[in-house]
């Protein structure tokens, strides 16, 4: 593992770029009049399953068959958020879509893992999307993607975190859990071993899926120990340590500090992985 952070050279770089503001025209929902959801850029949105989905689509010249892409979590109403615009440009610029499906707060549960698993078969059985995406999960979204992607590592080529969670004890807690897995707190918590997603990492672990994470080190939202630094240390208990970089700015918690978002070695690695997983099994 590769635990690493950033400096004053990153944050004079930072300051330097500058986002394209434009947005796009949403796609509508026919039906209602109305759009499905708003995207930050160009793609589609329509309904899987009837919860609203989207994908934000690379230029035509850019896009490829199979289409590499990112599955990015949370797909809640606000997300993903202008913040990202920037971060979500360099993937369209270098030919990798990014689709999400909007689960409600899951919290990597069965019900949200099942809906997945209907947007996942819908992208590649019907959209000619590859079989292996890169998983994107930005603070709560990581107990979403990465339950889904635990259950089904041959099917994902990396998983990518922005400030993570893992361990649903951190947040949103057990209680508020809890109803997400139709269970009570009590049940939860003893299902806890099979149930919590920081436990489900080791099925990555064992199948070598790389995995990397920028966390800020006073995270009190999402501790940094508890969530990214236990997922780090779960891969190297399996012998996967080469396997995930983790990199912890210091000073930063859970915020909207624009290195969290233009984290180059982040974005270079999901589109390598989106890429990768476009790829036929031994193909370069």
């Amino acid at each position: 593992m590769r635990t690493l952070t950033c400096g004053a050279t990153m944050l004079a770089l930072l300051a330097s770029l500058t986002p394209v503001r434009a947005d796009p025209e949403p796609q509508r929902d026919a039906g209602a009049g109305r759009p499905v959801k708003e995207l930050i850029l160009p793609g589609e949105s329509f309904l899987v399953a009837g919860r609203p989905a989207f994908i934000m689509t690379p230029p035509k010249d850019k896009q490829r068959s199979p289409q590499p892409w990112i599955l990015y979590a949370p797909t809640l109403p606000p997300y993903p958020d202008s913040h990202e615009k920037w971060m979500h440009e360099q993937f369209l610029a270098a030919g990798v879509a990014v689709a999400g499906i909007d689960v409600g707060e899951a919290y990597g549960s069965p019900q949200g893992r099942a809906l997945y698993a209907e947007f996942y078969r819908e992208l590649t059985g019907r959209r000619g999307f590859a079989t292996r995406p890169c998983v994107l999960g930005r603070s709560r979204g990581g107990l979403l993607v990465t339950s889904w992607a635990a259950e089904h590592p041959d099917q994902v080529a990396g998983l990518a975190g922005i400030y993570p969670v893992f361990d649903l004890r951190s947040y949103p807690g057990v209680s508020k859990a809890a109803p997400a897995y139709g269970l009570t707190p009590e049940a939860l918590e003893a299902k806890l071993g099979e149930l919590n997603p920081i436990a489900r990492v080791d099925a990555l672990a064992r199948s070598r899926v790389p995995a990397f994470l920028i966390h800020g080190d006073e995270d009190k939202v999402v501790p940094l120990k508890e969530n990214s630094g236990e997922f780090a240390a779960r891969y190297r208990a399996a012998g996967a340590g080469d396997a995930v970089t983790l990199i912890v700015p210091k000073g930063q918690g859970h915020n909207l500090w624009e290195g969290f978002f233009r984290c180059q070695e982040l974005i270079d690695f999901a589109i390598e992985r989106a890429r990768a997983g476009a790829r036929p099994p031994g193909g370069k």
